[in-house]
């Protein structure tokens, strides 16, 4: 039974498609920003399988940006880098990671359990009344309203009564995974990059000491690759690659798994070990061809997939909703035109493709090749570790500049080492203990390495832009130094817009460029 005819259509200014952490983290900017919006979720819950174990720095830094970077913190773990080893477990190479060292100011890898953190980000969004989470809600279709172009009605079906309703709204966000129903409604398609494997996947649970090294183990072998991870003080996972023959049914209790696992669980026990899940997946690389449709959009796994050699999956979708949302706010506000938000693919469709060829290109290095993959990673890999610069870039948890667009205004005359338009700007503590993102909050911030004048500081705060000193010898004046700038306007999202020698002149852009603020 349908409401449509009793009673009016309500209507919210965003719908979001998915209860993810796509979605969630999407829905909390938006309240943050005091927009409305409205979160419909197919499940009654959290799912309750882990499945994302891993978050870099940059997506720590959105946890702190949402409210909850303690609370992540106390359900995570920092590992101490990557460990690469031949099929006969010998060392290859070491990289070490110091968890204190970080451009953001959170550790730069940080294992989780995924349900943990969805219990975590769906508490959290209580906080803020302007934003719904209705479960056993299944959108079934999406459609324009003729006589407002602007407006999209979305249909869904209660799973709990079978009752049928409808929402109207400003903007649509989908993200509702891999089989997403909104990427079809708008005649998106995904795109194949040609990779694909199938992977088991083993999560255990055990009090034991398995006395391993803190870190990520690879197992570099073309035959039986593996990935071995320690997720939480007695949680561990477990990656192999799967022979064509094989299935996830042959390996289902802890005594038919014993051969993979043998080599990290030494004299533990099967009695010891608690098979939490054990599963099949099939890695792919894959990217949607169109990311938008009038006001209809796709985040997360909707738009793209990434195989997981570099545990970017999950963080990516994180950076779709951090890209997109504070945009819609401005949009919405009157700060910016409506023509802005054509950047959101412009700048995370590039980005997104980079991070999953690095991902296949780590993948191949590991696993790739046959025997002859495996002679030269025996006679590269153990140099890599000694090489400095090679060393230090793997543990780099940096991902690429986003590219230009009205939204990240670069300078032709850099090269793109001094470039730092595009890029995460630092995260570090200013003079009076608060770190940067606390004192910039929400909005725009100009980064300066000179007094203001009163002029200068009454404009941009009439704009909503936080003005801050890079003092002399600070992380941010050497930052500024280093991509030969003396100012900066970064972006709510913490993207560096463009930069400037000229700071008055950089100050004025920024006043204008925001005058419908």
């Amino acid at each position: 039974m349908s409401d449509e005819g009793l009673h009016p259509v309500p209507r919210v200014p965003v719908v979001v498609v998915g209860a993810g952490p796509t979605g969630i983290t999407a829905a909390t900017l938006l309240a943050q920003y005091g927009v409305e919006c409205v979160i419909l979720e197919r499940w009654p819950g959290v799912y309750p399988q882990p499945r994302a174990v891993h978050l870099d720095d940059e997506i720590f830094r959105v946890m702190g940006r949402l409210g909850i970077a303690d609370d992540f913190a106390a359900i995570s773990r920092p590992t101490a880098g990557l460990r690469l080893l031949d099929k006969r477990f010998h060392v290859l190479a070491e990289f070490h990671r110091d968890p204190a060292h970080s451009l953001h100011g959170f550790p730069q890898a940080n294992m989780f359990d995924q349900p943990e953190l969805e219990a975590l980000l769906r508490t959290n969004l209580e906080r803020y009344p302007n934003a719904e989470l209705r479960g056993d809600a299944e959108v079934t279709a999406i459609s324009k309203i003729s006589a407002d172009r602007d407006l999209v009605r979305v249909t869904f079906t209660d799973r709990s009564d079978g009752r049928i309703h409808q929402l109207d709204t400003e903007y649509l966000l989908g993200c509702d995974g891999a089989n997403s129903l909104i990427r079809s409604q708008i005649g998106s398609a995904m795109r194949d990059l040609r990779f694909q494997q199938r992977w088991l996947v083993v999560d255990v649970a055990t009090g034991a000491d398995l006395h391993q090294w803190d870190g990520v183990h690879q197992i570099c072998d073309p035959v039986r690759a593996a990935t071995y991870m320690r997720i939480g003080e007695s949680r561990y996972r477990w990656e192999f690659q799967l022979q064509d023959a094989e299935s996830a049914a042959a390996f289902d209790t802890v005594g038919k798994l014993r051969p993979l696992i043998a080599p990290w669980v030494a004299d533990v026990p099967n009695s010891a070990l608690t098979l939490l899940r054990v599963t099949e997946y099939t890695f792919r690389a894959q990217i949607a061809d169109r990311w938008r449709r009038d006001n209809v959009f796709i985040l997360g796994d909707a738009a793209h997939l990434t195989p997981p050699f570099i545990g970017q999956g999950l963080g990516t979708g994180v950076r779709d909703a951090m890209n997109l949302s504070w945009k819609i706010a401005a949009v919405r506000s009157g700060m910016l035109a409506a023509s802005i938000l054509d950047s959101y693919e412009r700048e995370r469709k590039p980005h997104t493709r980079q991070l999953i060829r690095l991902a296949l290109g780590i993948g191949w290095a590991m696993t790739g090749g046959g025997r002859l993959g495996d002679r030269v990673r025996r006679a590269v890999l153990p140099r890599l570790g000694l090489m400095p610069g090679l060393r230090d870039k793997v543990v780099d948890s940096t991902t690429p500049a986003l590219s230009a667009s009205p939204l990240v205004r670069k300078t032709r005359r850099f090269r793109p080492a001094r470039q730092i338009a595009g890029t995460l700007c630092p995260n570090p503590v200013l003079p009076g203990g608060q770190r940067l993102d606390e004192v910039a909050g929400t909005g725009f911030a100009v980064i300066v390495t000179a007094p203001l004048t009163a002029n200068e500081k009454a404009t941009l705060r009439r704009r909503g832009v936080v003005p801050v000193i890079a003092r002399p010898g600070s992380v941010l004046a050497q930052w500024l130094r280093a991509g030969q700038a003396t100012a900066a306007i970064v972006r709510p999202d913490r993207t560096v817009m463009r930069t400037g020698r000229n700071q008055s002149a950089l100050c004025l852009w920024t006043a204008n460029t925001l005058k419908h603020g």
